[in-house]
Formats: structure tokens, C-alpha cells, sequence
């Protein structure tokens, strides 16, 4: 392979000029600060964990790697896969990228963590995802995975960092790991993290999180430009259903959803935008979830569904706001007639613990359950704070 040792020379006095004239105030992401990286990456095999928000500009960090004369010799793949958006909870399958003829591996099937065959031959490991910043978005453990294979078998793990659009506050009730963990949570962190998943996976290491306690020699390229109070607007979906930034900001609040009775407006062109099931009382708005993209037999097909309407919470500044939002969920219990029906067992896992669930059914009001997480949320404050990288 010819070595483009003058295009990285070319690119790093690009960013050296950019930064020397002080005039460059672009927010950019890790993938598209180059000059940062290629020198890493001249000469070397490497194996590449993306999926479709994985852009450098309007190119995927996979042909631009390629086009700059760097060997990508396998594509992890996630829950919904590489290039193309696959439904929620689907398996995604092993293959070949159509566009450039590299080996996927899935880790959204029978196997969740690279295999040490896997990793023969790859001589680093390059992570790049759009995160959410959520506890139980699967992308997060996802990268706890691959971390964990890098450092059992010597590999270099590079996280091309990107913003996190709720990384602007730290909230909800930690995670119960010796009851609770799974793949939409394994370590004792709140809902809400407040972390770029480059802040994060320094965190996983600092705090020896890996099997083991083990740690993976870990490089983090830096967003540019970028701090935790930057309200940064995604420019690819980072999921199907997370179709805009409505959806993401109310997506830490709506999840809990996902383990009631209620549909949170899968199956529909507002998924995680409403909150409704058949059996609520008719409050005047309705919606009926059908099979869409993205969701292929959504909860309640073919029903109408009762409930809340959040399509408009961004513009009514119910959102963005600095904390989750448990009202819509208590609500939404107290109408509900079959009490004993509303929850379901997921909704513990998601929540972390069976506690939230008590409190709800309990009666405790909002600000009540919130005192109850300040202890936990201290704790994790002070941990977090090693590792930030944007303050």
C-alpha cells in the first residue's frame, strides 16, 4: 500500500493555519478533525465500529478513510446496522458492505463483543457513533464491548468523538449493576450522563469498568469547538426512531414508556414524540401505530391509542430542559384503569432498579422521587468530572 505521508503533512499544516489565524470557531466533530488522526493510522490495518452518522462532512468515515490511503479491513456493525437503518430490536447480520466490499461483523446478533479471530491481523480499532446520551441507548454498551475486546487482546482503541445533544445535564436514578445489568445498562451510572462517548470511555477506564478491571490504550480525537452547553443539532438521525431533535430531547423522559403498556408512538411518523394505549380514557387526541419504517409490528398495531401529545414540545419549550421529565409517565399511570397492567418487567431494567416503579405506584409525587436520586447523582458528578474533556 502506498503510504500518503505528504497528505498528512498537507492536512496537519491545514489545521495548524486554521488554528494559528484564531478565525476557525466551526464546531467539529472528531471524525472531521483528520489532521488529528491519519498520522495515527499511516501504515496500519484497521478495523472500523460505524454506522450511517458516522460522516465526515457528507462522506462516511469509511470511504473517506479508504479515499486517504488508510486499509479498513472489517466493519463492526451495531443495533441497526452500518450503512442502512434497520427496526428497533432487529437482528442485524453479518455480510459484506455493498459499497466497498469489506467485511461486516454484527455485534447486534448472536454475539455482542468482537471475537479474539476477530481482531486478528487489525492492528487499531476506530470507533465512531452518534450518541444520545442515555444510559439505555444499546450504542453506548455497544463501545463498552469493543473496549473490553481491545484491551484482552492488545489493540489500540480510537473513539472519533462527537457532541452529545443532551450533554448538557446529568439526571435520573442510577443503575443497580449487581441486579440490573444488560445491554441497556451495565455500569452504575444515572440515566442521563452528561458525556461524549470520548468522555465517557475514559471514564470505563479510569474507573477499571472492564471485565477485570482491565483498561484498553485508549485515544480519544476531540471535537473542535464544542462544550457541554452547546446545543448541538444532529445532522443525521442517529436511530429510526429518533427521526428529529423533539424526539431526542424527550427521549430520556419517553423511554420509560418502553416498559409499560404504553406506545410511545412507534409505528407512527411521531415515534417518541406521544404517549398512548387503547384502554386510556379518550382525552382528545388520538393516534393508531401501523407498521413504518422503523418499526415493523409496533405495540398496539392497528389500535387507537389515548394520550399525550408532545409533537410540539420543542416549540412550547417543554423541551430542552435540564432534567427528566417523570410527570407524563405518573400521569399517565393514575388514568390508566387496569393499574396492575401498566407496568411491565422491562420497565425495572430500563429504569435500573425496581424503585422507580414503587415509587409511581406508590403515589410519590415528581419532586419527591427526584430527592431521592440526589445522593447517587453526587456521587456520579464527582466521577464524571475527572474525565470531561469540553469544560
Amino acid at each position: 500500500m502506498k503510504k500518503p505521508g505528504l497528505l498528512f503533512l498537507l492536512i496537519a499544516l491545514a489545521v495548524a493555519a486554521c488554528s494559528a489565524d484564531g478565525n476557525d470557531n466551526t464546531l467539529k466533530t472528531g471524525a472531521e478533525n483528520t489532521g488529528e488522526y491519519l498520522p495515527l493510522l499511516e501504515g496500519r490495518k484497521v478495523a472500523v465500529v460505524a454506522n450511517q452518522t458516522s460522516m465526515v462532512g457528507q462522506r462516511h468515515l469509511v470511504d473517506t478513510l479508504i479515499s486517504l490511503g488508510i486499509e479498513v479491513k472489517l466493519i463492526f456493525a451495531p443495533e441497526h446496522g452500518f450503512r442502512d437503518l434497520a427496526d428497533d430490536g432487529a437482528v442485524i447480520t453479518s455480510g459484506t458492505d455493498p459499497v466497498t466490499g469489506i467485511e461486516v461483523i454484527s455485534l447486534y446478533a448472536s454475539k455482542k463483543k468482537p471475537a479474539p479471530e476477530d481482531l486478528s491481523g487489525i492492528d487499531a480499532v476506530i470507533f465512531d457513533i452518534q450518541d444520545v446520551g442515555t444510559r439505555f441507548y444499546t450504542y453506548l454498551t455497544t463501545m463498552c464491548y469493543v473496549m473490553e475486546a481491545c484491551a484482552e487482546n492488545g489493540k489500540p482503541f480510537i473513539v472519533m468523538d462527537r457532541p452529545n445533544p443532551n450533554g448538557y445535564y446529568v439526571d435520573g436514578p442510577i443503575l443497580d449493576t449487581a441486579n440490573y445489568s444488560s445491554f441497556v445498562g451495565i455500569h452504575p451510572i444515572p440515566v442521563v450522563h452528561g458525556m461524549t462517548f470520548g468522555e465517557y470511555a475514559g471514564m470505563v477506564n479510569g474507573e477499571g469498568w472492564l471485565a477485570g478491571g482491565i483498561r484498553c490504550d485508549l485515544k480519544v480525537i476531540r471535537c473542535s469547538n464544542y462544550t457541554h452547553s452547546t446545543m448541538y443539532e444532529l445532522p443525521v438521525i442517529p436511530s429510526p426512531n429518533l427521526p428529529d431533535m423533539n424526539a431526542i430531547y424527550l427521549y430520556p423522559s419517553i423511554c420509560f414508556s418502553e416498559g409499560t403498556v404504553l406506545s410511545c408512538g412507534r409505528g407512527t411518523e411521531f415515534p417518541f414524540q406521544v404517549l398512548g394505549a387503547p384502554g386510556m380514557p379518550d382525552t382528545g387526541f388520538s393516534f393508531t401505530p401501523e407498521p413504518s419504517f422503523g418499526s415493523s409490528s409496533p405495540r398496539h398495531n392497528g389500535a387507537v391509542c389515548y394520550g399525550i401529545d408532545l409533537r410540539n414540545a420543542l416549540a412550547d419549550g417543554l423541551v430542552p430542559k435540564a432534567e427528566i421529565n417523570l410527570q407524563w409517565i405518573i400521569e399517565m399511570y393514575k388514568a390508566y384503569p387496569e393499574k396492575e397492567k401498566f407496568f411491565t418487567g422491562y420497565f425495572d431494567t430500563l429504569a435500573g432498579s425496581s424503585t422507580l416503579r414503587e415509587q409511581i405506584i406508590s403515589g410519590m409525587r415528581q419532586e419527591e422521587i427526584k430527592a431521592t436520586w440526589k445522593d447517587g447523582l453526587d456521587r456520579f458528578r464527582a466521577i464524571r468530572a475527572k474525565y470531561l474533556l469540553y469544560d
